[in-house]
C-alpha cells in the first residue's frame, strides 16, 4: 500500500472538483465518499441533492471562522492511498477504515480528539482513495503535521499486515521518483508497458554503462533515439541535461523532457561524471595471480564475457570483505554490468536480463557513499561488453553468457545479503528480485551448452567415467552421491576430463572449486562446479565438436589484449549458488 502526501493547496473547491470529476482522461468512475469527519457529511457523488459547494463550505468552516489575518495561505491537505496491483479489491467499508487510520496516524484527526480537523475520503477507482482535509482544527489551532509522510508510510506497513496485502518495504529517500498517476494513465492510454519516465530512466542508465566521457554518453543517448537538451552556463560549461522520447508529447504537441536527476538521483550529470573521475586503481581484495592466458579461438563477445565474469568475481570479494564505501561502489557498478549484458545478449535471454537490470537499479543506491575507483575493473568490463557487440545465443558466445549470468546471480545475492545486514530493505528486496530474473535467464542460456557437455560426458569410456566418479568420491565424499544423481553429472565428468587433458591436476582444481563456497544449498552442484572448473583451468566454455570443428561463437584470430588486468580466478568465491 502506497500513501502519498501531496503539496498543500489553497482552494478546497478545486480539489473537490478534481476528485469528483471525470479525471483528466475519464479514469474516475463512480466518485463517492467512503468516510468523513462526520457521518452526515454531504456526498456529491451519491446524493443528488448535495453539491461540491456544500461539502467545501463544511470542510472550510473552521478556517473561515478565523480572522483573515490568521488563516493559513495553503490550508488544504491531500493524501492519496493506493493498493498494490496484485492486492484484492477492497470494499468501501475497508477503505473507510483505512482512511480513519491514516488521518489518525498523520495528525489530521487523532483518535479520541473531538476538536480535530475536518476531512473526507473520496473513492473514484477500485485501487485507491484520496483524503482531503483542512488543516485548521475545530478549536482554531493548526494541526501538528510534522513528518506526516513518514507517519502515513508507517501506518501503511501496519495496514498491509492487518489486511493481508502485499507488504512493501520502508523507504530511505534514495529511490527514484515514482511515475505520477497522470503518467501511468497516459502510458495505459498509449499502450506502453512502462511510463515515459521509466523508459527514459532505463535508456539513460544503459547509455551510461561503461562510458568514459561526456561526449560518449551523449552520443549513446542520441544513438538510442532520445531528444536531448543540454543546460549550458554563460561560461560555456555544461551543467546538466534533459531527455525526452520523440513520441511522448504534451497537449500542445511539445516533447516532454525530464532532467537526469528527475529520472534517478544517480543520473544527474554531476553524479555521472563522478564515474569518469577515478583515482588510481586499487589492489584487489586478496591479491591477483598473473594474467590469464588469452584463449585463441573465442570471439570478442565471448572474450568480453569471460573477463566480465572475472571482474564480477573480484567484485564479490570486495562486497563480502571490503569496507562499506568500496562495496557500495561495486554494487553500483554491478548495475552497469547487468545493463551491458542485457544490451548485448541474444534474444532468448534479453527480456529476463532487462528485467534483472531494471529492478537491480534500486539496489544500486543507498545512503552509503560509494568510493569511486574501486569499481574501475567492473566498469571497464561493462565497457568491453558494450564495445564487443552482440553475442550469439549458441556456441562459445552462448556458453560464456551462461557463465557470466551464473556469476551475476552470485553478485545479486551478495548484494542482497549486504543490504539486508544494513537494514536496507528496499535495496535487499530489489537485489533478490534481480537474482530471480537472473536465475530464469541462466536456465535459458545454459540449456544448450550444458546439453552439449552432458553429451560429451555420456560418450566417455566406462573406464574414464569410473575414474571421474572415484575422483569425485575422493575429493567430495559428502556430496559425491548427490552430484552423481544430478543430470549435470555427465557434464562435470566431461569437464574433469578436459581439465586433465589441459595438463592440470583435476583433484586440486576440484577441491579448490568446492572450497570457494558451500554447495549444499545449490540447485545444481554440477553446474556450479562445471563453470568454476572451466574458468580456473582456462578452458573454452564450450569445447570443440567431436569432429574437431569449432563451435559457433569461436574464431581463428586472437581477441584483443585486455585493457585491464583480469581478476584473480583462484581466490575464494564469497557467494553461493542458488
Amino acid at each position: 500500500m502506497i500513501p502519498r502526501v501531496h503539496a498543500r493547496g489553497a482552494r478546497t473547491i478545486g480539489l473537490l472538483h478534481y476528485l469528483y470529476g471525470p479525471g483528466t482522461h475519464e479514469e474516475h468512475v463512480d466518485p463517492h465518499l467512503v468516510a468523513a469527519w462526520d457521518g452526515l457529511a454531504p456526498d456529491p457523488g451519491r446524493d443528488p441533492g448535495a453539491t461540491y459547494g456544500d461539502l467545501q463550505r463544511l470542510l472550510d468552516q473552521p478556517v473561515m471562522a478565523l480572522p483573515e489575518s490568521r488563516r493559513p495561505a495553503e490550508h488544504v491537505w491531500h493524501l492519496s492511498v493506493r493498493a498494490a496491483p496484485e492486492d484484492p479489491i477492497l470494499s468501501d467499508e475497508q477503505w473507510g477504515e483505512i482512511a480513519r487510520r491514516m488521518v489518525a496516524a498523520t495528525g489530521i484527526a487523532p483518535d479520541g480528539d473531538d476538536a480535530a480537523c475536518r476531512w473526507a475520503a473520496v473513492r473514484h477507482a477500485d485501487d485507491h482513495i484520496h483524503i482531503i482535509a483542512t488543516i485548521v482544527r475545530e478549536d482554531g489551532r493548526q494541526a501538528r503535521l510534522r513528518q506526516d509522510g513518514k507517519r502515513s508510510q508507517a501506518e501503511a506497513r501496519k495496514i498491509e499486515i492487518d489486511y493481508g496485502l502485499r507488504r512493501l518495504h520502508v523507504g530511505d529517500g534514495t529511490a527514484a521518483q515514482r511515475p505520477t498517476s497522470a503518467e501511468r494513465h497516459k502510458a495505459e492510454r498509449e499502450g506502453r508497458e512502462r511510463t515515459a519516465r521509466e523508459e527514459l530512466r532505463e535508456t539513460v542508465r544503459r547509455a551510461v554503462a561503461g562510458t568514459a566521457s561526456t561526449e560518449e554518453f551523449f552520443d549513446r543517448l542520441a544513438a538510442a533515439g532520445l531528444l536531448i537538451r543540454k543546460r549550458v552556463a554563460p561560461s560555456g560549461d555544461l551543467l546538466g541535461y534533459k531527455v525526452a522520447l520523440p513520441d511522448d508529447r504534451n497537449k500542445d504537441g511539445d516533447p516532454v523532457f525530464y532532467s537526469g536527476s528527475k529520472l534517478a538521483p544517480n543520473l544527474s550529470l554531476p553524479r555521472i561524471r563522478e564515474r569518469w573521475t577515478l583515482p588510481a586503481e586499487p589492489a584487489s581484495a586478496d591479491g591477483s595471480e598473473p594474467e590469464q592466458p588469452a584463449l585463441p579461438d573465442v570471439t570478442g563477445p565471448a572474450f568480453a564475457r569471460r573477463r566480465a565474469t572475472s571482474a564480477t568475481w573480484q567484485a564479490l570479494l570486495i562486497i563480502d570483505h571490503g569496507d562499506d564505501g568500496t562495496a557500495a561502489a561495486q554494487i553500483a557498478a554491478a548495475g552497469e554490468i547487468l545493463d551491458a549484458l542485457a544490451k548485448t545478449s541474444a534474444a532468448q535471454t534479453r527480456a529476463e536480463l532487462r528485467e534483472a537490470a531494471f529492478v537491480f537499479e534500486r539496489a544500486s543506491r543507498s545512503h552509503v557513499k560509494a568510493v569511486r575507483g574501486h569499481d574501475r575493473v567492473l566498469r571497464q568490463a561493462a565497457r568491453d561488453l558494450v564495445r564487443s557487440g552482440p553475442a550469439l545465443g549458441r556456441g562459445e558466445d552462448g556458453a560464456t553468457t551462461a557463465m557470466l549470468i551464473d556469476m551475476a546471480f552470485f553478485l545479486a545475492i551478495a548484494a542482497a545479503n549486504w543490504h539486508a545486514k544494513r537494514e536496507h530493505a528496499q535495496q535487499a528486496a530489489a537485489a533478490q528480485q534481480a537474482a530471480e530474473h537472473l536465475r530464469a535467464a541462466y536456465e535459458t542460456a545454459a540449456a544448450q551448452p550444458m546439453a552439449t557437455l552432458r553429451q560429451r560426458g555420456q560418450r566417455l569410456t566406462p573406464r574414464v567415467r569410473q575414474r571421474q566418479a572415484e575422483l569425485l568420491q575422493q575429493v567430495l565424499p559428502d556430496l559425491a552421491e548427490r552430484i552423481r544423481a544430478e543430470a549435470g553429472w555427465a557434464a562435470l565428468a566431461a569437464t574433469l576430463d578436459d581439465v586433465r587433458k589441459a595438463g592440470h591436476d583435476p583433484a586440486v582444481l576440484l577441491s579448490d572449486a568446492a572450497r570457494r563456497r558451500e554447495l549444499n544449498t545449490a540447485d545444481s552442484i554440477s553446474d556450479v562446479l562445471v563453470w568454476r572448473l572451466r574458468r580456473s583451468a582456462h578452458l573454452l566454455a564450450l569445447p570443440a565438436r567431436p569432429d574437431g570443428t569449432a563451435a559457433p561463437g569461436t574464431r581463428r584470430t586472437a581477441p584483443p589484449a585486455p585493457a585491464t588486468r583480469p581478476a584473480n580466478s583462484a581466490v575464494t568465491d564469497p557467494s553461493r549458488r542458488r
